[in-house]
């Protein structure tokens, strides 16, 4: 598996979500349980700059997976994983690319 080694401008905030199944009675009573053994997926949207020749190498990565085969990424303060990145956007001013993208995770059997 293909590995996500270029660092993005700044240190982005990723987001949790959990998967959590609830039910809710009609006595105000309600229960939970966490969905599946992975309930809980992280994105992180993060930003890379530089010149074209920097910029392109990422934009031909994420063009190979095409957003759905999977890469590994290591989040800050977190543990390598599963990530995709389904859209991502480009721009360029005097000579500086931009590229923006979200990194999700995703799991594999």
């Amino acid at each position: 598996m293909d590995v996500f080694t270029w660092r993005p401008l700044t240190n982005p905030t990723g987001t949790s979500t959990f998967a959590v199944l609830s039910a809710q009675f009609g006595d105000g009573y309600s229960q939970e349980a966490e969905d599946g053994i992975n309930n809980e997926t992280q994105s992180w949207p993060l930003t890379f700059s530089g010149s074209k020749a920097e910029m392109q190498p990422i934009v031909d990565f994420f063009r190979a997976h095409k957003g759905a085969a999977g890469f590994l990424w290591t989040p800050f303060m977190g543990v390598q994983g599963i990530y995709k990145v389904t859209t991502f956007t480009m721009n360029e001013a005097s000579g500086i690319y931009t590229i923006t993208a979200t990194f999700m995770q995703k799991f594999a059997p």
